[in-house]
């Protein structure tokens, strides 16, 4: 952080904050000591948090968010906003275009005031080459694509210190969409309520990189503070399970037979391989702490928790 945030508290500014990423993030942040500020379009219910401050705006409002970025002036921005999920995105893509895209470069230009907030944007490895012949494998790829050539190409034009970190598949406790906590959520429900569908898998052999949240917010903070700017940074485990290890594992933590169903459908959801990233996590001090095992325990612990609310 530059030195007049060491004077004083260090304030950053997370969007998406009631997301599962920036859920984790605003708590984290906060115990680290940070004033959180946490942008949403709701707040949550509940008591807020100690060291979080709650801030309704969308960041699609020019006046609204530069008024936000004015009155916060913050000396970091971790950017989570956004939309994720691969099905979704072929019902709407033309929503995935406006949550992903627009709102990234509305809120890098009201930053534009403030030269020294360090920015870091959660871009996503499921970007695929801007260059002919396009191949995007769906519009949440593409979206995320132009995502990744907005923000390295503002950062060029206005001279902003923006890093883009691209994470893989991201799990952990909390409200997350994605493969194992759709799994965890069956299991749940097959558990409390006997429930006998089965839950679909597309693939057997379809791979991923899982990487736990709570390692990834660690990641997001090294990167405000030692980043370099205009560079891209994978964020993985760097290590693939197929879905069927993932899936087998999961029920032998869970100790039951809920049934699956296994498909041989292409693997259109994908992340691509693990790819050299411009700036190296490992040289910055970070490196990934928490297994996939404690993660599938956690993710399961998490939907058993939310009784009545797991069908």
């Amino acid at each position: 952080m530059d030195d007049r945030a060491s004077v004083r508290q260090r304030r950053i500014l997370i969007t998406g904050a009631t997301g599962f990423t920036g859920g984790h993030a605003c708590r984290y942040f906060a115990a680290q000591g940070y004033q959180v500020a946490a942008l949403v379009r709701k707040i949550p219910p509940g008591p807020v948090p100690e060291g979080i401050t709650y801030y309704i705006c969308d960041l699609m409002n020019k006046a609204e968010l530069d008024q936000l970025i004015y009155s916060v002036a913050p000396d970091a921005v971790l950017h989570l906003g956004g939309k994720n999920s691969v099905p979704e995105s072929w019902k709407d893509p033309l929503l995935y275009m406006e949550m992903n895209v627009l709102p990234t470069i509305y809120l890098l230009n009201s930053l534009r005031g403030f030269p020294d907030s360090r920015i870091v944007i959660a871009g996503s490895m499921a970007v695929f080459p801007l260059t002919p012949p396009l191949r995007p494998p769906h519009p949440y790829s593409l979206s995320k694509s132009l995502q990744k050539a907005a923000v390295l190409s503002w950062e060029v034009l206005f001279d902003q210190t923006v890093i883009l970190a691209e994470p893989s598949n991201l799990i952990g406790p909390g409200p997350s969409t994605g493969f194992c906590a759709l799994l965890a959520r069956h299991i749940a429900a097959w558990e409390q309520t006997g429930k006998t569908e089965p839950f679909r898998i597309s693939s057997k052999k379809a791979r991923r990189d899982f990487l736990d949240v709570r390692d990834a917010v660690k990641a997001y903070e090294l990167l405000l503070d030692k980043g370099t700017r205009g560079h891209t940074v994978t964020i993985s485990s760097g290590i693939y399970h197929t879905l069927e290890e993932v899936a087998l594992q999961m029920l032998g933590i869970s100790g039951t037979e809920a049934p699956l169903a296994w498909g041989d459908e292409p693997d259109a959801a994908a992340s691509k391989e693990a790819h050299p990233g411009e700036i190296d996590m490992g040289s910055l001090g970070w490196r990934p702490e928490i297994p996939i095992g404690t993660s599938l325990r956690d993710v399961l612990e998490h939907f058993r928790k939310q009784k009545g609310d797991v069908r």
